[in-house]
């Protein structure tokens, strides 16, 4: 099997000059990519996960507000959201959605509302999401718990928490997104919790263009570098690489039903 990226934004604007070129290669015969998800974080990024997905057979689209973006939310962008969710069948989950209490603003009540009106959308419509929760654990669980998130599940994207925080959300049933980040040197905390988490609920992703693996840490990140990530996770797990890829993408599909 190849690789399947679950977790990628190549509407971003740092692949203006080669998106093109760059996705046809990754998917191609020779390519190291089966599938990749492109997810939503704001309306307009909506909008361009939609039209790459539209373009590319295998290319798939997340469609969901971020945190930091919630304050363009209104009911109306929310049916809009909604109705895309159900109508375009290459929509394979609702994200990305979530809390993040790095920045003051917007505010933590905001930011669970809204939360709350997208995992709400994910029940109804029966669809996973991908969720960020950056230093807002408890509220993250707080509100899954609130919105059944159990009975859709989905995946907890970047997780950055502890061990502990990941035996919570397994127990609900969620899949855990392991990008870039498990490659650095100071990952002591997410290389424990990758050592507890079961290889059958962990996903591979990129969040590219950021979390750039080592040894490209810093640099425009893309796909081609999951390799890294899932060599860590081998020998984290003591399994092959392409154990790790094979296993991954079949949680991918079991998840997204594909």
């Amino acid at each position: 099997m190849k690789i399947f990226e679950t977790h990628a934004h190549y509407d971003d604007s740092d692949y203006d000059e080669d998106r093109d070129q760059l996705i046809s290669t990754m998917l191609s015969e020779e390519g190291p990519l089966d599938a990749i998800v492109n997810v939503g974080a704001s309306l307009k990024g909506c909008e361009d996960s939609l039209s790459l997905a539209s373009r590319y057979d295998r290319v798939y689209a997340a469609v969901g507000v971020h945190p930091e973006e919630v304050e363009s939310l209104n009911p109306d962008k929310l049916k809009w959201i909604e109705d895309m969710a159900v109508s375009d069948k290459k929509v394979l989950a609702i994200g990305e959605i979530g809390l993040d209490y790095h920045y003051p603003e917007p505010g933590k009540d905001i930011q669970k509302y809204w939360f709350r009106q997208q995992l709400s959308i994910a029940r109804k419509i029966n669809k996973p999401v991908i969720i960020h929760s950056r230093e807002a654990c408890a509220d993250t669980l707080e509100c899954m718990r609130q919105e059944h998130a159990q009975d859709f599940g989905g995946i907890i994207h970047c997780y950055s928490y502890t061990k502990e925080a990941a035996r919570d959300y397994l127990n609900m049933g969620f899949y855990f997104g392991i990008g870039g980040v498990v490659t650095f040197k100071n990952a002591k905390k997410l290389v424990e919790a990758v050592e507890f988490i079961p290889m059958d609920r962990i996903l591979l992703e990129t969040d590219c263009p950021y979390m750039a693996p080592e040894p490209h840490r810093g640099t425009r990140n893309d796909s081609r570098n999951i390799v890294y990530v899932a060599e860590k996770i081998a020998q984290i797990k003591g399994i092959t690489a392409q154990e790790v890829i094979d296993i991954t993408n079949n949680n991918a599909r079991v998840l997204f039903g594909l």
